[in-house]
C-alpha cells in the first residue's frame, strides 16, 4: 500500500506543475486579427460601406513592465488606471490600425446631399490595455486619428471601387474637414453558463458593457453574444470592429487552438447584440469646431449579428450577417452588410 500512496501523492502533487505547463502555452502565445466589414458582401454601397483593422494583441503579462513596447515615463500612469490593474488578473497589451469609410445612399451625384449623412472617412491607430481572468475582461482603450481629407478615405474608395469596377463615388468634395480625432474607451465583459460536454459540444453567454469620451464618439453601449457549437474557442466571443473588439486571443489552454494538431477543428454559431445611447457621433453631427455637413442622427440604436466561426489549427475564422438600425432622422432604411475576421494565435 505504501508504494501506492507514495506513487499517488506524487501524481497529485504534479498536476498543478502539468496544469502550470499547458496553460504557458496560451499564455506565452500573441494573436494577430485581420477585420474586415463590408456592405458589398450584402449587395449595397452605402452608409458605413467599409471598415478595415489590423490588430496585434501581446502575450500574457504578469505586469505591464514586461512589454518593452510599453514607455518607462508610462508605468507611473498605466498603475493608477482603473479597473486594467486587478490583482491576481493577467495582462495584455494590444495595438490597432484601421479605417472606417461612410458614404451617403447615392453616390452617383455630386452636389450636397443634406438629407443624406456626410462623406466621412477615418484613418486611426489605437492602444488598448486588457486585464482579464477566465470569466472577465475589462478594456481601456485611446484611438487617436484624423477625420477628413486627410484620412484618405476618398483615394481608397475610388481605387477600390476601380478594381471592383464599381461605380465612381462622385460627392467626396464634400466630405467631413480635417479634424484629428482623440476617443477614451471603457469596457467589460463576462463569460456565463459555459458548458463544453465530452464530445465537444458546448456554449456560452458573453455579455458587455461600455463607454466611450470623445470628439469622434461619445456614448455607452450594453449588448452581449450566445455561441454554441462543437470545439468551442475558448476566448471572449467575435466582436464587430470597434473600440473593445479585441475578443479573439485564447485565455487559456482548453482553447482547441492548442489541442493536438489533428484535434484543432472547431465550428460554432452566435448571435450578437450591441445597444448604444449616443450623444456625439462625428460622422453625423459633422465636424466639431468647423462649419460641416450634418445630418439629426438618432439616440438610441442597435447592431444585431448572426455568424459561423471555424476553427483551423491556429487559425480562427469568422462571418457574420449584421443589421444595424437607422442612425438618423432622414436615413430611409436599416443597413446590413457582411464582417469577416480572420485571427491568427502564434
Amino acid at each position: 500500500m505504501k508504494p501506492r500512496l507514495i506513487l499517488i501523492f506524487c501524481l497529485l502533487g504534479l498536476l498543478p506543475i502539468t496544469a502550470l505547463a499547458q496553460d504557458e502555452k496560451a499564455k506565452s502565445s500573441k494573436s494577430f486579427s485581420f477585420y474586415l466589414e463590408n456592405d458589398l458582401f450584402t449587395g449595397t454601397d452605402r452608409e458605413y460601406t467599409n471598415g478595415i483593422k489590423l490588430t496585434w494583441i501581446s502575450q500574457d503579462l504578469t505586469k505591464y513592465r514586461e512589454d518593452p513596447r510599453i514607455p518607462e515615463w508610462s508605468y507611473p500612469l498605466i498603475k493608477g488606471l482603473p479597473f486594467v490593474n486587478e490583482p491576481g488578473f493577467q495582462r495584455a497589451v494590444s495595438l490597432s490600425i484601421g479605417q472606417n469609410i461612410y458614404t451617403p445612399e447615392d453616390i452617383n451625384r455630386s452636389d450636397l446631399l443634406r438629407e443624406d449623412r456626410p462623406y466621412a472617412g477615418m484613418t486611426y491607430i489605437g492602444v488598448a490595455l486588457h486585464s482579464k481572468s477566465p470569466r472577465r475582461m475589462d478594456t481601456l482603450e485611446i484611438d487617436l486619428g484624423i477625420v477628413g481629407p486627410h484620412s484618405y478615405a476618398d483615394e481608397c474608395q475610388k481605387a477600390i471601387h476601380r478594381w471592383i469596377d464599381s461605380p465612381r463615388p462622385n460627392g467626396w468634395k464634400n466630405q467631413l474637414k480635417d479634424e484629428p480625432v482623440l476617443v477614451g474607451f471603457y469596457e467589460r465583459k463576462w463569460k456565463f453558463l459555459g458548458l463544453a460536454t465530452e464530445n465537444g459540444f458546448g456554449y456560452d453567454l458573453i455579455p458587455h458593457v461600455g463607454g466611450a469620451i470623445g470628439n469622434a464618439y461619445t456614448g455607452i453601449n450594453a449588448g452581449g453574444q450566445i455561441r454554441f457549437g462543437w470545439n468551442l474557442p475558448n476566448d471572449f466571443g467575435t466582436s464587430l470592429i470597434r473600440p473593445g473588439s479585441y475578443t479573439n486571443a485564447p485565455i487559456d489552454d482548453r482553447d482547441p487552438r492548442f489541442f493536438e494538431p489533428l484535434s484543432r477543428l472547431g465550428l460554432h454559431c452566435f448571435l450578437l447584440i450591441d445597444t448604444h445611447a449616443v450623444l456625439r457621433n462625428i460622422f453625423l453631427d459633422g465636424n466639431t469646431f468647423r462649419e460641416s455637413h450634418s445630418v439629426d442622427k438618432r439616440t438610441f440604436g442597435a447592431d444585431l449579428a448572426a455568424g459561423l466561426g471555424f476553427i483551423i489549427g491556429r487559425f480562427k475564422i469568422s462571418y457574420a450577417y449584421v443589421y444595424q438600425t437607422r442612425q438618423y432622422a432622414t436615413q430611409r432604411d436599416a443597413q446590413v452588410y457582411g464582417a469577416v475576421t480572420l485571427t491568427m494565435t502564434y
